[in-house]
């Protein structure tokens, strides 16, 4: 109803620009953080923009580096904001958004060496932002989720930072767009599969493996050793069956999870409180999984 062309027929700078304003349009009047700040840190080929959410004023509060979604093309810090809010004042966290390189400006593997970067950056200067080391999770939805499932890989791998718990929501997990809801939710949902293929190939280089773990972290030889995670899926999304087969490739690995699927929904709805109660719903759900797995890591 809201006339907006598919982002795939426009060029990424207009994309960007209009899914900007439909999750403004969605957003609804998400809870206060006491403090909300900007500010930039150095990456791997130049600055990160961060943005910064404080529950409350305590010190040595647990911490969420959140990736947004956009399939590595579209998304902000500004149309994720309503969510690292539900989040930051539900799960009463520091949460630190980040705006990592997108594509096609900027091929992969840059967005994920930034999302790498970025939760570095955090372990490193937990206490200057009052957060607790101990207590970091990574979070993100639809790509950001892969994003977040690949940092965690990475930071296993590298012996890097320590991640205590995984959020992700309907994650993409493998780029080779085979499984079957890629076929039956293709078209008609939102999400389509020349949408999906666009995004693909405006993140991926003709030459890049989609079955590589950085890209697809489904097809990473080994998930065991990973944190504890909190999977999402939607019913009518074409991701739904990569979203659950990563669920139970870390179970079998050894791994906590969770898993919930949110029948009714599509791709992309936790970005529109206003508008869908289930929306709200889950952002309590989600806050509720990051408080039990701080509460985990502190125990």
């Amino acid at each position: 109803e809201s006339g907006i062309p598919p982002y795939d027929t426009l060029d990424p700078v207009t994309a960007r620009n209009l899914y900007d304003k439909a999750c403004e349009a969605g957003r609804g009047e998400p809870p206060q953080p006491v403090e909300v700040k900007d500010f930039k840190i150095s990456g791997p080929a130049g600055e990160i923009p961060l943005r910064y959410y404080r529950a409350v004023n305590q010190s040595n509060l647990p911490i969420l580096v959140f990736y947004h979604g956009g399939g590595y093309t579209i998304g902000s810090l500004d149309s994720h904001d309503a969510v690292c809010r539900h989040l930051c004042v539900g799960a009463e966290c520091i949460v630190v958004a980040v705006d990592y390189r997108m594509g096609p400006e900027h091929r992969f593997p840059a967005a994920a060496d930034d999302a790498y970067a970025a939760l570095c950056w955090v372990v490193e200067n937990a206490k200057a932002i009052d957060g607790d080391v101990q207590r970091i999770a990574v979070g993100g939805d639809s790509a950001g989720g892969n994003l977040a499932a690949v940092t965690c890989l990475t930071a296993r791998d590298a012996e890097g930072p320590e991640v205590i718990f995984q959020l992700l929501i309907y994650p993409g997990t493998d780029m080779t767009e085979s499984f079957p809801s890629h076929k039956t939710y293709g078209e008609g949902y939102l999400l389509t599969s020349k949408l999906i293929h666009w995004f693909h190939g405006n993140y991926l280089a003709p030459d890049t493996d989609p079955c590589y773990w950085k890209a697809s972290p489904l097809h990473a030889t080994d998930h065991s050793g990973l944190p504890a995670a909190h999977v999402i899926t939607a019913g009518f999304d074409p991701l739904q069956d990569e979203g659950i087969a990563y669920a139970d490739k870390l179970r079998a690995a050894g791994v906590a999870v969770t898993h919930q699927l949110y029948a009714g929904m599509l791709h992309g709805f936790i970005t529109q409180p206003k508008y869908i109660d289930v929306c709200q719903s889950a952002l309590k759900d989600c806050a509720e999984k990051l408080k039990q797995g701080y509460a985990s890591a502190a125990s």
